[in-house]
């Protein structure tokens, strides 16, 4: 099968969450599975996209409310990712660093909609002109869930009608939801269909790509059961599209993510020598911040915005070391600059205990998975969450709300079978007793040798979601 993904992040071309890390990864695993899987993105000025070479593959024009846009289609030359990686070079639009935000201004830009219209007009543009087809277009998240209403409802892809399409959500927070009055920046189709587009009175991308797509799936089993009571709005939408609609939970690259030959870390190490990579890993990660190697270390990586219950952590820290709780604290990751400048101060306050990089940093990422001792993801809404599973496979404990995919990955030591922490309520008790028992699991050395066992040997590998994947797209081909 030749199967088309479109998205507006894939590692390592542009990353902001774990979307990139998605579609980085999955068509690598289809591939090795005997299919053709290629991954579309727009051509951004990341450092990344900027030192690849490319071919040009296909070149033309769209039009866009009257105006008429030129765009190419570049395929990125020996980048060795494990399947084809395709960029649609859109002058005036995407020719600028960052992904979604003004790394200048700290704002999204203010030409967003105008920018993923245009993305998605010019991967239509190509498709129709294209000699071979795709025989499923995947689409991911709501940047490019307009395609399935362009091959099912506009003239100009009438041809394209029969092509099945399937949409993942992997976060539905964000849903594109502009003035309705912007359909015309689409391709003509019978206005009559505009229903398709609307949601509560806008132009929403997102209800759109749900109505229209063959088939929609989401990033973990309790995520896809958790949108029918909370999705910012969608819910009967999501509770009506139940039939057409499957949770298959997210992999990890185990090839990226391999303590035993991961290029960023101080010190590789494998399950048989745990202990000693852990204990020289942490090593590093106390030298670098001046911390004690004795104490528990607990690390939050990631972005710090609400949905990921960043705004709970200052308070949640200071409360733990203002009970003389003796804990290393880490944080890595960007975002509410109001955060920013609260953990700025708390480094000063907790000089010793308490670290924060408010950067984008892979390479220290990687690092804090390989020297932590537990990993904290207190999320309010988790579609399915990677950091855990990063964290498990370099031996380093979850600590996590028990919400989406984090309920999917992560069973508690108190139940049978268990190797991680859980909390249910989004609270601060809540979440910090789970620190309290996080601390008692360090103590006790040798359960916690136990647990650092079972959470090595877990496997959380792309093999069985891809064959889900493989399963569902054969289905539709077979329609």
């Amino acid at each position: 099968m030749k199967i088309l993904h479109l998205s507006a992040e894939c590692y390592p071309a542009a990353k902001v969450g774990g979307l990139a890390d998605v579609v980085g990864s999955l068509p690598k695993y289809l591939n090795q599975l005997d299919h053709q899987c290629e991954v579309v993105i727009p051509k951004y000025e990341t450092q990344w996209l900027e030192d690849q070479d490319y071919t040009k593959i296909h070149e033309g024009s769209l039009m866009m409310a009257g105006e008429e846009v030129g765009f190419s289609i570049l395929k990125v030359k020996d980048a060795k990712l494990g399947f084809p990686l395709y960029v649609v070079s859109i002058p005036g639009r995407f020719d600028r660093p960052g992904i979604y935000i003004d790394p200048w201004s700290g704002h999204g830009y203010w030409d967003e909609l105008e920018r993923f219209v245009s993305f998605q007009i010019a991967v239509m543009e190509w498709m129709k002109n294209s000699h071979e087809q795709p025989d499923v277009i995947h689409c991911h998240d709501h940047h490019t869930s307009l395609v399935p209403f362009m091959l099912s409802e506009c003239n100009r892809y009438r041809n394209m009608s029969g092509i099945p399409s399937v949409i993942t959500v992997h976060n539905a927070e964000y849903h594109g939801e502009v003035d309705i009055d912007n359909f015309k920046l689409l391709p003509a189709f019978n206005i009559d269909n505009i229903g398709l587009l609307d949601w509560d009175g806008q132009l929403n991308s997102l209800a759109a790509g749900l109505k229209c797509a063959w088939r929609i799936t989401t990033v973990s089993k309790s995520y896809m059961r958790e949108l029918a009571e909370e999705s910012n709005g969608l819910e009967i939408l999501f509770q009506q599209e139940r039939s057409k609609s499957q949770g298959i939970l997210n992999g990890i690259d185990t090839e990226v993510w391999d303590p035993a030959a991961d290029e960023l870390i101080e010190y590789n190490f494998s399950f048989r020598n745990r202990k000693k990579g852990k204990k020289e890993n942490k090593h590093s990660l106390c030298e670098r911040f001046d911390l004690n190697l004795e104490l528990p270390m607990i690390s939050f990586i990631g972005r710090l915005v609400r949905e990921k219950g960043a705004d709970l952590l200052p308070d949640l820290f200071n409360r733990i070391l203002k009970a003389d709780i003796e804990v290393n604290f880490i944080l890595l990751g960007t975002g509410d600059p109001q955060l920013h400048e609260i953990f700025a101060q708390m480094e000063g306050k907790h000089m010793g205990y308490f670290d924060a990089t408010l950067e984008y940093n892979e390479q220290l990422a990687h690092q804090i998975y390989a020297g932590s001792d537990f990993i904290l993801m207190p999320s309010r809404v988790e579609p399915c969450g990677l950091n855990q599973m990063f964290a498990m496979r370099y031996g380093t404990v979850p600590i996590v709300r028990a919400v989406g995919g984090l309920k999917d990955t992560v069973v508690d030591i108190s139940e049978e079978d268990g190797y991680g922490i859980t909390f249910n309520d989004f609270t601060l008790e809540a979440a910090e007793e789970a620190i309290v028992r996080a601390v008692d699991l360090f103590s006790n050395e040798k359960q916690y040798s136990e647990v650092l066992a079972k959470i090595m040997k877990l496997d959380f590998s792309w093999k069985s979601s891809a064959q889900e994947y493989e399963k569902m797209y054969k289905a539709l081909i077979s329609k």
